[in-house]
């Protein structure tokens, strides 16, 4: 009694049918991948984009809220300019604070000047900050705070509007509140993110 084997293969039709579904299969899993990864690296871009915006707000909030300023004392001061890049609210902020004396070698004051100025960059603003001591001769530290703003907007309260200029000299006090807007890209959209904060040292 003899056995015998049959041994059947695929037809070529089979085979590019088989490949073909491959292809489909292979081509949405791929691009559900890629969809993911990218709604994942945007999504983390603008979890990063509200830190930064929120640390910078905290910042300028507790330096504000410390500002110091007498008549009688020109290396004290407090000046906003009104200015803008490309039709995108550009602020300039210099005033004097209240801040902590580093320990170490080199004398420092408990008076800080702090500035922070706007740079455009490919179309974006980059917000700097420096700070100098007014009673030494030190070398002031500038670097970029922010970078990748569509706006940088300072408003002082006198006690009936919000005025986009500000100059202790002229004003002869410091304004009631100053507010800050940061705006950044959101996607497609611009989103503002604003900090109230009161002048309480006395002047």
């Amino acid at each position: 009694m003899s056995i015998m084997w049959q041994n059947k293969g695929f037809t070529l039709l089979e085979l590019l049918i088989a490949i073909a579904l491959l292809v489909l299969l292979s081509g949405t899993l791929y691009g559900t991948f890629f969809a993911v990864m990218k709604g994942r690296d945007s999504a983390s871009a603008r979890m990063e984009n509200i830190r930064e915006v929120r640390t910078t707000l905290d910042m300028l909030r507790r330096e504000l809220a410390s500002t110091f300023y007498k008549k009688d004392n020109k290396r004290l001061h407090f000046v906003v300019e009104d200015r803008d890049t490309f039709g995108k609210p550009a602020s300039s902020l210099d005033f004097t604070t209240v801040t902590i004396s580093l320990a170490g070698t080199v004398p420092t004051s408990d008076i800080a000047t702090l500035r922070y100025n706007t740079v455009e960059k490919d179309g974006k603003i980059q917000l700097t900050r420096e700070e100098t001591d007014p009673y030494l001769h030190n070398r002031p530290v500038t670097y970029p705070q922010m970078e990748a703003l569509q706006g940088f907007l300072v408003e002082c309260y006198n006690g009936n509007d919000w005025v986009k200029s500000w100059d202790t000299a002229l004003n002869n006090g410091l304004p009631k509140a100053v507010r800050v807007t940061l705006t950044v890209q959101d996607g497609e959209q611009k989103q503002d993110f604003s900090a109230v904060t009161n002048l309480r040292v006395a002047q």
